[in-house]
Order: structure tokens, then sequence, then C-alpha cells
């Protein structure tokens, strides 16, 4: 069994968001998730969009875990318990993934599997002019890929919503008291019928983007769709692009908004997720909806300043260093100092600006290793 990130020092946060709230008969997880492991090969520095017919360079290039070892990797570098149940090829795609997850990140992959003579899925990712491309292989997904009806106790889960399926894991776990965070992805029935995405009803939070949200609500403003979600979920955060992201608590009465952060993107890949993993720790943590949209808004930012998705998710050292780096630049916004002034009780401590001890996964595959 993979140590959890207590039990083993390498994997140890330099903050515990939750620190204050922990209690011996806490849940073993904080968050527990389900999904797809992919390979992701990503080439950077790109001039522009692959040209048929010819052969484009890039200027740098890297592989990670992907598809859902995304949302795990940034949970687990925010400082979260995390466990994660997918299956892994049966190849050494699928060793790399698994090592860098379970080693190189700390994640507890107990409820993971290897799938004998499966191929691991593949994706590779081209990055360019703030945008990408993404080209993706894999096969059939095997039987019974872990997701089993009784999930292990964890305070949150993350789930993707996939419109006219149910999930009876996610039910499963709302039943036990596990707080749900529901994104979804394209609709590519065309429907975008609310009435679809049916485990929403056991979810604490959904957060799609802003197209998601007007389709699925049929309101021509994001902001008007996410005020309108609430009717279906007790908070929904609508992500706006380049305009930040807005967030209505259906129980509280609380709106929030905060402007995007303005920097030149390297890779979006894995910002979603990084973004999720932000807002599911500011809320286990207790924050207010405008600091837990803040700090999701910064991990983002932090994670399209590099390449890849798992390897791009920021930890505390790189919050760290950006909250000392804004407050020393002359002239800064005092509003936008005050939006994120709530970093400095985390970060306080001198612990925080050391580089992480973690062994992260390498942005390569085949170095051999010295004897």
């Amino acid at each position: 069994m993979t140590p959890s990130i207590g039990e083993d020092p390498r994997h140890r946060p330099q903050v515990d968001p939750l620190a204050d709230l922990r209690t011996p008969g806490d849940p073993p997880w904080d968050v527990y998730l389900i999904g797809t492991v992919f390979l992701d090969i990503i080439f950077t520095g790109l001039d522009s969009a692959p040209v048929r017919g010819t052969e484009s360079w890039a200027r740098g290039m890297g592989s990670s875990p992907g598809g859902v070892a995304n949302m795990a990797t940034a949970l687990a570098r925010l400082g979260l318990r995390t466990s994660l149940a997918a299956a892994f090829g049966d190849d050494h795609y699928g060793d790399y993934c698994w090592d860098a997850l379970a080693q190189g990140e700390g994640i507890d992959l107990t409820p993971s599997r290897t799938v004998p003579g499966w191929h691991s899925p593949v994706t590779v990712s081209m990055a360019y002019e703030g945008e990408r491309t993404m080209v993706s292989h894999g096969h059939e997904p095997p039987p019974e890929e872990p997701a089993p009806e009784d999930p292990p106790l964890a305070r949150a889960a993350v789930a993707s919503l996939t419109p006219g399926r149910r999930a009876p894991w996610i039910a499963q776990a709302a039943h036990h008291g596990t707080r749900v965070f529901a994104d979804v992805g394209w609709d590519d029935t065309g429907a975008w019928d609310l009435a679809g995405l049916a485990d929403l009803e056991h979810c604490e939070a959904f957060l799609p983007n802003a197209g998601e949200a007007m389709r699925y609500t049929g309101e021509s403003c994001p902001r008007a769709a996410a005020h309108a979600l609430t009717a279906h979920v007790p908070v929904a955060v609508v992500t706006l692009g380049a305009e930040g992201a807005y967030a209505v608590d259906r129980r509280t009465g609380e709106t929030a908004e905060v402007p995007a952060i303005a920097v030149e993107a390297l890779d979006p890949t894995g910002a979603g997720d990084v973004f999720v993993a932000g807002f599911v720790t500011g809320t286990l943590a207790g924050w207010p909806l405008e600091d837990r949209l803040a700090f999701a808004g910064l991990t983002a930012a932090l994670s399209v300043q590099e390449f890849g998705g798992s390897l791009s998710a920021p930890g505390w050292a790189e919050i760290a260093g950006w909250w000392r780096r804004v407050q020393s630049v002359e002239g800064q916004d005092p509003v936008a100092l005050q939006r994120y002034a709530f970093l400095g009780a985390l970060v306080r401590d001198e612990e925080a600006a050391r580089p992480w001890p973690l062994r992260r996964a390498v942005p390569t595959i085949g170095f051999r290793r010295s004897a």
C-alpha cells in the first residue's frame, strides 16, 4: 500500500491547509477521485500550428502522467491527502505513470490496478500562441475499470460528470458524507440538458466553463448562468477565461468575482484541473468564497507558465514565491494585494520558501539511472 502523505517524510507538505481542522477521527483521505490516466507528451515552443505536408520542430518537449493524473497531482501538491482509482496500462508508459504518481507525488494508488495486456492511453499536446492542439490514442478501456461501488472515506471527491450516465460511486460517496465537486466536458450529443447530469443532485459544487454553463441553462450571460445553476447545486463556479471566474453560494448568499491574473502562458494543459484543485483546497479549509476563487485562479495562472499538465501544477513553494514577488513590486495595485492577503498567514513560515522535497515526475522518459 502506498503510504499517505503524512507517513512518508518525502511527501509531507510544506503547508498543510487543513492543519487546524485535522482530528484523530478524520477520514484517511482528503480527496478521492476516479478516472483514466494518460501518458501526456507535450511539445512547446511551436511558432504556429503544424501545417500539413511539413515538419515542425518544437523548442521544448516533456512527458508526464495526464488525464485524471493532472487533478490528482494538483491536489497532492497543495497538501491534500489524495487517493486515486485508475486503470494503468501493462507497459513502460503505465509503469512510468504509476511510479511518478505514487513515488514522485505521494498519491495513494491502493484502489488502482495494472491491467495485463492493456496499452496505456497516450495524448500528444502541441502548445502554441497560448492555445493547444491534442492528438490522443487509446484502446477500449478495460472492463470494470476501478470505480468501487463503496469508495473509501474521504473529505471530498472530484467527479467528471457524463451526460446521460450515472456513476454509482458518486451517490455512495455523498451518502458517506463526502463532499463532491464536479466538472463536465463538452456534450457531444448537443442536448445540453441539465436533467442528463443526474449525479449533480449529489454534488456540493459544480465548476463548468462559461460556454458550458450558458448552454446548460439557456442564459446568455455566464453570471446569470451561475445563478441559474444554484437551483440544482449549492455552489456554482463559472470560469470566464481571460476575465477570471464568478461564483455563487446558494446557502450563504455569497457571490464572488475575481479577475484572471495576467501571465505569459506557455502551455494551458491541465489549467482547468489545477483551478478545481485550488477551489477544493480552499473549500475544505473553510475559506470565504472570494478567497477560494482567488486561490483557484492563482494556482491555474501559475500552472500555465510551465509545460505539461501534472508537471506544471504548483506547490506551496511556487505560491510563496509568487506572493513574495508581487509584494516587492513598486506601485502594485493595493486592491490586488488585498485580494491575496490571506496567503500571508499560509506561507509566512521560512519552510514555505524552501524547494519542495518531492521527486517530481521528470520531464522525459528513458533516462537510465546511474548505478
